[in-house]
C-alpha cells in the first residue's frame, strides 16, 4: 500500500528503545497506528554475527513498515549485519549515533561516533553497498558542552556526501560524561532551530524531528516544519498518542476502536504466551495504553501483579478491560 503524501515514510515514527520496543511491544503500537514507522531496540553488531540470529529480528509481517536499528562502528560487520535485516524483512536499516550509554561508549558506538564523521561514512558507505534498503542515521545535536552548529553541520555534510538522505535528529547533545542514559533524554536542552537549519542547508534530505515531543498538537506543528517526527517516552507512557496522531493525519482512513484492538492484542498475546513468552514481557508495552482515562491506574495495576498474571494468563487483558468500564 502506497502511502499518501501527508503520510510519507517517516512522517510518524517510534523510536527504537532498549528493552522496550520489542516485538511484542511494535506489534501493540501497529494496532494503534496502521503506518506509523516502528524500530527495533538498537541490536550490536556482535549480537547478530555471534548470537541467535532469529531471536533478534524474527519479527511479525504486521508490524511492516519496521526498521532494524543497529548498533556498532566497523563498516564490514555492520555490512553483514545490514544484509541479515534486509534478509530477515526489515524495510530500513538505521544506524544508532546517539546513545551515550557507558555500555555502548565502551563499544566504541552510538553518540561518540559523532566525533568520527569520516568513520560514519564508510559505514554508511558500506550498508548501501550491501542492501537495497534506505540506510539511515539517528544522531544527536553534539557532543558534551559543546553547541556549536558547524559541527552538527559537518558531521551530517559528511554523510550526506556518503549517500545518506534520511536523518533522525535527537535534538539535544550528548553528553558522555557524568549524565545518565535517562538525563541525557531530559537534561541537555532541545534544539528545534538546530533541526531546521540542518533541513535549509541540505534540502534534499529527509530530517525526522525526536526529542520531547509529547503532546498532539506540537507533534503535528513538527511534522509540517519538518520531514516528520519520531515519539520514544510518549509513545511508552502514552501509547494512545500514536492512534490520536493517526485520526488527525488521516481523518478519512478508519482506525479500528478500542475494544477491537484489545480483541486483536488479547489474540496475539494468547499465541506468545502458548509459545513460552512470559506474560509480563508481552503486557508491558500495554501497560500506558489507557493513561489519561478513567481507571487506568486499576489497569496498570493488574496488568503489572505477577500473582494475577500467573492466576489468569492472558485473560487478564480482559479483566482489566472490564474493571475499567
Amino acid at each position: 500500500m502506497s502511502c499518501m503524501p501527508h503520510l510519507a515514510p517517516w512522517r510518524l515514527c517510534v523510536a527504537p528503545m532498549i528493552d522496550v520496543t520489542d516485538r511484542h511491544c511494535r506489534y501493540f503500537h501497529r494496532l494503534l497506528s496502521p503506518r506509523a514507522r516502528l524500530y527495533t531496540e538498537m541490536i550490536t553488531t556482535g549480537a547478530l554475527l555471534h548470537g541467535d540470529v532469529g531471536r533478534h529480528l524474527d519479527f511479525d509481517p504486521a508490524e511492516h513498515p519496521v526498521a532494524l536499528q543497529l548498533g556498532g562502528s566497523e563498516p564490514e560487520a555492520l555490512a553483514q549485519s545490514a544484509r541479515l535485516g534486509e534478509r530477515w524483512g526489515y524495510d530500513e536499516i538505521n544506524l544508532n549515533c546517539g546513545c551515550p550509554s557507558e555500555r555502548v561508549q565502551r563499544g566504541a558506538f552510538g553518540a561518540c561516533l559523532m566525533a568520527e564523521p569520516r568513520l560514519v561514512a564508510d559505514c554508511v558507505r558500506a550498508m548501501q553497498d550491501a542492501v537495497s534498503v534506505p540506510v539511515t542515521v539517528k544522531h544527536r545535536l553534539g557532543l558534551d558542552y559543546d553547541e556549536s552548529y558547524d559541527f552538527v553541520r559537518d558531521f551530517v555534510g559528511t554523510l550526506h556526501e556518503a549517500g545518506c538522505r534520511v536523518f533522525i535528529v535527537h535534538a539535544r547533545n550528548a553528553v558522555l560524561k557524568g549524565l545518565s542514559p535517562k538525563d541525557n533524554r531530559e537534561k541537555p536542552p532541545l534544539r528545534y532551530a538546530e533541526a531546521l537549519r540542518l533541513k535549509q542547508d541540505f534540502p534534499d534530505a529527509t530530517f525526522v524531528l525526536n526529542g520531547g515531543l509529547a503532546e498532539v498538537e506540537r507533534c503535528l506543528d513538527w511534522m509540517e516544519r519538518l520531514d516528520g517526527i519520531m515519539l520514544g517516552r510518549a509513545a511508552w507512557h502514552h501509547p494512545d498518542i500514536l492512534a490520536e496522531l493517526h485520526r488527525r493525519m488521516a481523518p478519512d482512513e478508519a482506525l479500528p476502536e478500542p475494544g477491537a484492538v484489545l480483541d486483536a492484542w488479547m489474540e496475539y498475546v494468547s499465541v506468545q504466551h502458548a509459545r513460552g513468552v512470559p506474560l509480563h514481557i508481552l503486557v508491558r508495552g500495554a501497560l500506558g495504553w489507557r493513561t489519561g482515562r478513567p481507571g487506568a491506574r486499576q489497569w496498570r495495576r493488574m496488568l503489572s501483579d505477577p500473582a494475577l498474571l500467573r492466576a489468569e494468563g492472558p485473560a487478564v487483558l480482559r479483566r482489566a478491560w472490564q474493571a475499567l468500564a
